[in-house]
Protein backbone atom coordinates (compact mmCIF):
# COMPACT_ATOMS: atom_id res chain seq x y z
CA UNK A 1 0.00 0.00 0.00
CA UNK A 2 0.80 3.67 -0.37
CA UNK A 3 1.23 6.51 1.09
CA UNK A 4 -2.39 7.11 3.20
CA UNK A 5 -3.17 10.85 1.80
CA UNK A 6 -3.56 9.21 -1.82
CA UNK A 7 -6.75 10.16 -3.37
CA UNK A 8 -8.28 8.23 -5.89
CA UNK A 9 -9.85 9.86 -9.15
CA UNK A 10 -11.81 8.90 -11.34
CA UNK A 11 -11.16 8.50 -15.62
CA UNK A 12 -12.56 9.75 -18.68
CA UNK A 13 -16.10 11.34 -19.06
CA UNK A 14 -16.35 11.82 -22.99
CA UNK A 15 -15.04 8.46 -24.31
CA UNK A 16 -16.82 6.23 -21.38
CA UNK A 17 -19.85 8.22 -22.13
CA UNK A 18 -19.22 7.73 -25.92
CA UNK A 19 -18.97 3.94 -25.27
CA UNK A 20 -22.60 3.42 -24.27
CA UNK A 21 -24.12 4.87 -27.22
CA UNK A 22 -23.67 5.39 -30.70
CA UNK A 23 -24.39 9.25 -30.71
CA UNK A 24 -20.69 10.18 -31.31
CA UNK A 25 -21.83 14.01 -30.88
CA UNK A 26 -21.06 16.28 -28.15
CA UNK A 27 -21.75 14.43 -24.43
CA UNK A 28 -22.71 17.53 -22.66
CA UNK A 29 -26.16 16.67 -24.40
CA UNK A 30 -26.57 13.72 -22.61
CA UNK A 31 -27.43 15.58 -19.19
CA UNK A 32 -30.83 16.66 -21.00
CA UNK A 33 -31.14 14.20 -23.81
CA UNK A 34 -29.74 10.85 -22.16
CA UNK A 35 -29.41 11.66 -18.36
CA UNK A 36 -29.46 7.66 -17.52
CA UNK A 37 -26.49 7.28 -19.01
CA UNK A 38 -24.61 10.10 -17.45
CA UNK A 39 -26.11 8.56 -13.72
CA UNK A 40 -24.67 5.47 -14.62
CA UNK A 41 -21.07 6.32 -15.44
CA UNK A 42 -20.78 8.40 -12.41
CA UNK A 43 -22.22 5.24 -10.02
CA UNK A 44 -19.56 3.07 -12.14
CA UNK A 45 -17.06 5.00 -11.12
CA UNK A 46 -17.86 6.03 -7.25
CA UNK A 47 -18.71 1.66 -7.18
CA UNK A 48 -14.93 1.84 -8.70
CA UNK A 49 -13.84 3.34 -5.45
CA UNK A 50 -13.54 6.75 -7.18
CA UNK A 51 -13.31 9.70 -4.27
CA UNK A 52 -14.04 12.56 -6.98
CA UNK A 53 -16.32 12.09 -9.85
CA UNK A 54 -16.16 14.90 -12.48
CA UNK A 55 -19.64 16.07 -13.38
CA UNK A 56 -20.06 16.29 -17.18
CA UNK A 57 -19.64 19.68 -17.39
CA UNK A 58 -16.15 19.79 -19.21
CA UNK A 59 -16.64 21.73 -22.38
CA UNK A 60 -20.25 23.27 -21.99
CA UNK A 61 -19.32 27.29 -22.27
CA UNK A 62 -21.49 29.54 -24.32
CA UNK A 63 -19.03 29.30 -27.62
CA UNK A 64 -19.85 24.96 -27.43
CA UNK A 65 -23.41 25.14 -26.93
CA UNK A 66 -24.40 28.17 -28.86
CA UNK A 67 -26.08 26.15 -32.17
CA UNK A 68 -27.88 23.91 -29.36
CA UNK A 69 -31.19 24.30 -28.08
CA UNK A 70 -29.63 24.82 -24.72
CA UNK A 71 -27.98 27.40 -22.36
CA UNK A 72 -25.04 26.65 -20.49
CA UNK A 73 -26.93 27.06 -17.27
CA UNK A 74 -29.24 24.68 -18.77
CA UNK A 75 -26.55 21.61 -18.92
CA UNK A 76 -24.17 22.70 -16.47
CA UNK A 77 -27.46 22.23 -13.59
CA UNK A 78 -28.15 19.03 -15.00
CA UNK A 79 -24.81 17.80 -15.03
CA UNK A 80 -23.82 18.50 -11.32
CA UNK A 81 -27.20 17.63 -10.43
CA UNK A 82 -27.19 14.17 -12.39
CA UNK A 83 -23.49 13.26 -10.47
CA UNK A 84 -25.23 14.87 -7.10
CA UNK A 85 -28.00 11.61 -7.33
CA UNK A 86 -25.36 9.02 -9.28
CA UNK A 87 -22.62 8.80 -5.88
CA UNK A 88 -25.01 10.55 -2.82
CA UNK A 89 -22.56 11.09 -0.12
CA UNK A 90 -19.89 7.98 -1.63
CA UNK A 91 -17.98 10.32 -3.15
CA UNK A 92 -17.20 14.22 -4.12
CA UNK A 93 -18.65 15.82 -6.96
CA UNK A 94 -16.05 18.03 -9.51
CA UNK A 95 -17.75 20.43 -11.44
CA UNK A 96 -15.29 19.94 -14.83
CA UNK A 97 -14.57 22.85 -16.69
CA UNK A 98 -12.45 23.37 -19.79
CA UNK A 99 -10.39 25.70 -22.28
CA UNK A 100 -12.49 27.76 -24.35
CA UNK A 101 -12.39 26.96 -28.09
CA UNK A 102 -10.77 29.84 -29.46
CA UNK A 103 -7.55 31.78 -28.77
CA UNK A 104 -6.77 34.85 -26.59
CA UNK A 105 -5.32 37.99 -27.92
CA UNK A 106 -2.77 38.16 -29.30
CA UNK A 107 -2.88 34.85 -31.10
CA UNK A 108 -6.80 34.84 -31.54
CA UNK A 109 -9.49 37.30 -30.71
CA UNK A 110 -10.77 36.68 -27.42
CA UNK A 111 -10.15 39.38 -24.80
CA UNK A 112 -9.21 38.16 -21.02
CA UNK A 113 -12.31 40.14 -20.29
CA UNK A 114 -14.80 37.95 -22.35
CA UNK A 115 -12.88 34.87 -21.05
CA UNK A 116 -13.34 35.53 -17.84
CA UNK A 117 -16.98 36.30 -18.24
CA UNK A 118 -17.44 33.08 -19.84
CA UNK A 119 -15.95 30.88 -17.18
CA UNK A 120 -17.95 32.90 -14.61
CA UNK A 121 -21.26 31.73 -16.80
CA UNK A 122 -19.90 28.24 -16.68
CA UNK A 123 -18.41 27.97 -12.84
CA UNK A 124 -21.61 30.26 -11.61
CA UNK A 125 -24.42 28.22 -13.53
CA UNK A 126 -22.89 24.80 -11.32
CA UNK A 127 -22.49 26.16 -7.83
CA UNK A 128 -26.31 26.12 -6.79
CA UNK A 129 -26.24 22.29 -7.09
CA UNK A 130 -23.67 22.24 -4.93
CA UNK A 131 -20.32 20.93 -6.17
CA UNK A 132 -17.36 19.98 -3.58
CA UNK A 133 -14.99 20.58 -6.01
CA UNK A 134 -13.87 23.07 -9.35
CA UNK A 135 -11.82 21.57 -11.50
CA UNK A 136 -9.95 22.82 -14.38
CA UNK A 137 -8.35 20.71 -16.80
CA UNK A 138 -6.55 19.96 -19.72
CA UNK A 139 -5.76 23.82 -20.61
CA UNK A 140 -2.62 24.26 -22.83
CA UNK A 141 -2.60 27.99 -22.25
CA UNK A 142 -1.49 29.07 -18.53
CA UNK A 143 -2.69 32.74 -19.57
CA UNK A 144 -6.64 30.74 -20.18
CA UNK A 145 -5.47 28.78 -16.99
CA UNK A 146 -5.50 31.60 -15.04
CA UNK A 147 -8.29 33.47 -15.91
CA UNK A 148 -10.70 30.33 -15.48
CA UNK A 149 -9.10 30.04 -11.94
CA UNK A 150 -9.93 33.85 -11.16
CA UNK A 151 -13.27 33.25 -12.00
CA UNK A 152 -13.50 29.86 -9.80
CA UNK A 153 -11.95 31.56 -7.08
CA UNK A 154 -15.39 33.29 -6.67
CA UNK A 155 -16.40 30.78 -5.17
CA UNK A 156 -15.24 29.06 -1.76
CA UNK A 157 -14.59 25.70 -3.54
CA UNK A 158 -11.25 24.27 -3.65
CA UNK A 159 -9.67 24.34 -6.91
CA UNK A 160 -7.86 21.92 -8.99
CA UNK A 161 -5.55 22.97 -12.14
CA UNK A 162 -4.26 21.23 -14.92
CA UNK A 163 -2.38 21.61 -17.92
CA UNK A 164 -2.21 19.10 -20.36
CA UNK A 165 1.36 18.61 -21.82
CA UNK A 166 3.57 17.12 -24.72
CA UNK A 167 6.12 14.60 -23.93
CA UNK A 168 8.93 17.49 -24.69
CA UNK A 169 7.23 19.10 -21.12
CA UNK A 170 5.85 21.90 -22.42
CA UNK A 171 2.05 22.44 -23.84
CA UNK A 172 1.24 23.08 -27.82
CA UNK A 173 1.37 26.80 -26.52
CA UNK A 174 5.24 26.36 -25.56
CA UNK A 175 4.11 26.70 -21.98
CA UNK A 176 6.45 25.10 -19.43
CA UNK A 177 5.66 23.53 -15.82
CA UNK A 178 7.54 26.27 -14.59
CA UNK A 179 5.55 29.20 -16.39
CA UNK A 180 2.32 27.09 -15.33
CA UNK A 181 3.26 26.89 -11.55
CA UNK A 182 4.46 30.83 -11.80
CA UNK A 183 1.51 31.88 -13.38
CA UNK A 184 -1.04 30.52 -10.69
CA UNK A 185 0.53 32.14 -7.99
CA UNK A 186 -1.40 33.86 -5.77
CA UNK A 187 -4.58 31.67 -6.48
CA UNK A 188 -6.20 29.67 -4.09
CA UNK A 189 -5.10 26.18 -5.71
CA UNK A 190 -6.02 22.87 -3.50
CA UNK A 191 -3.76 20.85 -6.33
CA UNK A 192 -2.11 20.98 -9.68
CA UNK A 193 -1.06 19.12 -11.79
CA UNK A 194 -1.71 17.21 -15.63
CA UNK A 195 -4.07 15.49 -17.55
CA UNK A 196 -4.84 14.50 -20.78
CA UNK A 197 -2.38 14.12 -24.15
CA UNK A 198 -0.04 12.05 -22.61
CA UNK A 199 0.18 7.87 -21.54
CA UNK A 200 1.69 7.41 -17.85
CA UNK A 201 4.89 6.11 -18.88
CA UNK A 202 5.52 9.84 -20.73
CA UNK A 203 3.47 11.52 -18.28
CA UNK A 204 5.75 10.17 -15.25
CA UNK A 205 8.69 12.07 -15.64
CA UNK A 206 6.43 15.63 -16.32
CA UNK A 207 4.73 15.30 -13.02
CA UNK A 208 8.09 14.68 -11.15
CA UNK A 209 9.51 18.28 -12.67
CA UNK A 210 6.57 20.21 -10.59
CA UNK A 211 8.01 19.78 -6.96
CA UNK A 212 11.18 22.09 -8.32
CA UNK A 213 8.58 24.91 -8.79
CA UNK A 214 5.65 24.44 -5.69
CA UNK A 215 4.89 22.53 -2.02
CA UNK A 216 1.10 22.20 -3.79
CA UNK A 217 -0.63 18.44 -3.93
CA UNK A 218 0.20 16.55 -7.45
CA UNK A 219 -2.67 15.49 -9.58
CA UNK A 220 -2.41 12.60 -12.26
CA UNK A 221 -4.45 11.83 -14.98
CA UNK A 222 -2.98 10.68 -17.86
CA UNK A 223 -4.51 9.03 -21.05
CA UNK A 224 -5.26 5.32 -21.70
CA UNK A 225 -5.05 6.17 -25.17
CA UNK A 226 -8.11 7.52 -27.53
CA UNK A 227 -10.17 4.55 -28.64
CA UNK A 228 -9.65 3.27 -31.79
CA UNK A 229 -11.05 0.62 -34.89
CA UNK A 230 -8.75 -2.19 -35.09
CA UNK A 231 -10.45 -5.53 -36.57
CA UNK A 232 -14.16 -4.52 -36.29
CA UNK A 233 -13.16 -3.81 -32.34
CA UNK A 234 -12.72 -0.27 -30.30
CA UNK A 235 -9.62 -0.50 -28.83
CA UNK A 236 -7.04 1.82 -27.09
CA UNK A 237 -3.87 1.99 -26.54
CA UNK A 238 -3.27 1.20 -22.99
CA UNK A 239 -5.53 -2.21 -21.71
CA UNK A 240 -6.12 -2.10 -17.77
CA UNK A 241 -2.95 -3.76 -16.35
CA UNK A 242 -0.48 -1.52 -18.38
CA UNK A 243 -1.88 1.46 -17.56
CA UNK A 244 -1.96 0.77 -14.01
CA UNK A 245 1.19 -0.40 -13.40
CA UNK A 246 3.06 2.60 -15.79
CA UNK A 247 0.94 5.39 -13.08
CA UNK A 248 2.28 3.76 -10.29
CA UNK A 249 5.39 5.71 -9.90
CA UNK A 250 3.93 8.62 -10.51
CA UNK A 251 3.18 7.93 -6.86
CA UNK A 252 6.99 7.68 -5.72
CA UNK A 253 7.09 10.85 -7.17
CA UNK A 254 4.48 12.56 -4.24
CA UNK A 255 1.50 12.45 -6.49
CA UNK A 256 -1.40 13.08 -4.18
CA UNK A 257 -4.65 12.64 -6.88
CA UNK A 258 -4.38 10.04 -9.73
CA UNK A 259 -6.93 8.65 -11.90
CA UNK A 260 -7.08 8.60 -15.81
CA UNK A 261 -8.22 10.45 -18.90
CA UNK A 262 -9.20 9.95 -22.48
CA UNK A 263 -9.56 6.20 -22.64
CA UNK A 264 -9.81 5.19 -19.30
CA UNK A 265 -12.94 3.96 -17.55
CA UNK A 266 -14.20 2.34 -14.18
CA UNK A 267 -12.10 -1.28 -14.99
CA UNK A 268 -9.00 0.80 -15.29
CA UNK A 269 -10.18 3.01 -11.82
CA UNK A 270 -11.06 -0.40 -10.32
CA UNK A 271 -7.43 -2.26 -10.99
CA UNK A 272 -6.25 1.11 -9.67
CA UNK A 273 -7.81 1.24 -6.52
CA UNK A 274 -6.99 -2.57 -6.27
CA UNK A 275 -3.58 -1.84 -6.90
CA UNK A 276 -2.96 1.14 -4.50
CA UNK A 277 -4.60 0.10 -1.56
CA UNK A 278 -4.55 -3.77 -1.83
CA UNK A 279 -8.81 -3.72 -1.75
Amino acid sequence: MWRKDIVLLDGAVGTSLWEKTEDRGPVWRYNLENPDIVRELCTEYADAGAQIILANTFGVNRLAVKRSPYSVQQIVSAGVRLAREAVGTRAKVALAVGPLPVLLEPYGDLTEEEAFEMFDEQISAGIPEKPDVITLQTFMDADMMRIAAEAAAKHDLPIFSMLTFTEVGKTIMGHSVQRFVENMEGLPLSAIGINCSLGPEKAVPIIASFRQYTDLPLIFKPNAGKPILQNGEEKVQYDVDTFVADCLPALDQDVQYIGGCCGSNAAYIRAMRQRIFGQ
